[in-house]
């Protein structure tokens, strides 16, 4: 008899154009495991598992691309314990996991301030970036020490030293331009964003891309966050009409 993951797979696969890049805001891990009156160490362990679950998943259904918000450049104002116990969990993670994504043909990419990173956490993500590099699969791709100000600003910078050495002009500069510099240059902006733990904000993450991206929010905790809560994600995207500032008949037509 058929689960009720192996159902929802058949009615997304049935169901319209899948996203060929979901992005996701993966939070409540600290509420989840007070509620289980745990560390919050506890809950970021358990949030890996997800990831671990999610990313089969999207790579199965034949999506282009994951972007998880790993860690933001704000993150680093959390009690130093945290912080270094989630640095560890980081570089304990990629170190075990790079194998598994290789077999999987996943490609592992980074957005963000790696240089930042303590060198180990560093070193060990920019190896997985080197051993997945060639695959063809899906792109796992972290936004790891991200900010999405920072990111905007790291891009008018890199612009202006353009126009300064005369490699660009200012009547030159548009959107597309623009996003060239951005740390998603070879990427698609994100078709669907999933936010786990029901807050209605986006923290600072990929303010640029997610322009006209659909939305949806759950009030599950990232650790709990399911397969089925994943596929029904995607088939409420799919009931959407995306209209990009035109009317419906424009679509239609």
């Amino acid at each position: 008899m058929a689960t009720d993951v192996e159902k929802l797979r058949v009615e997304v696969q049935s169901g319209g154009e899948l996203p060929k890049h979901v992005a996701i805001i993966m939070d409540g891990n600290g509420r989840w495991a007070k509620s289980k009156s745990q560390p919050r160490i506890f809950g970021h362990k358990a949030g890996v598992k997800t990831v671990r679950r999610i990313t089969e998943l999207a790579g199965e259904m034949g999506l282009e691309a994951l972007t998880l918000y790993t860690f933001s450049s704000e993150n680093w104002k959390r009690p130093k314990m945290e912080v270094s116990a989630l640095m560890n969990l980081l570089l304990d993670t990629i170190s075990k996991e790079v194998d598994d994504l290789n077999r999987n043909n996943v490609r592992l990419t980074v957005i963000g301030d790696l240089e930042s990173m303590p060198a180990g956490t560093r070193d060990a993500m920019m190896d997985g970036i080197e051993k997945t590099s060639r695959n063809t699969g899906l792109n796992l791709n972290l936004a790891l020490n991200y900010g999405g100000r920072q990111e905007i600003l790291h891009a008018v910078r890199s612009i202006g030293n353009a126009v300064v050495n005369g490699d660009l002009k200012v009547s030159e500069i548009d959107d597309q331009v623009f996003a060239k510099h951005l740390f998603t240059a070879d990427m698609k902006d994100p078709d669907l964003l999933i936010r786990t733990s029901g807050e209605f904000r986006l923290s600072n993450f990929l303010l640029w891309q997610l322009a006209y991206t659909e939305i949806f929010v759950t009030p599950v905790f990232w650790p709990a966050f399911s397969e089925t809560d994943f596929l029904e994600a995607i088939l409420d995207y799919q009931k959407r009409e995306r209209r990009y500032g035109q009317v419906s008949e424009q679509i239609q037509s």
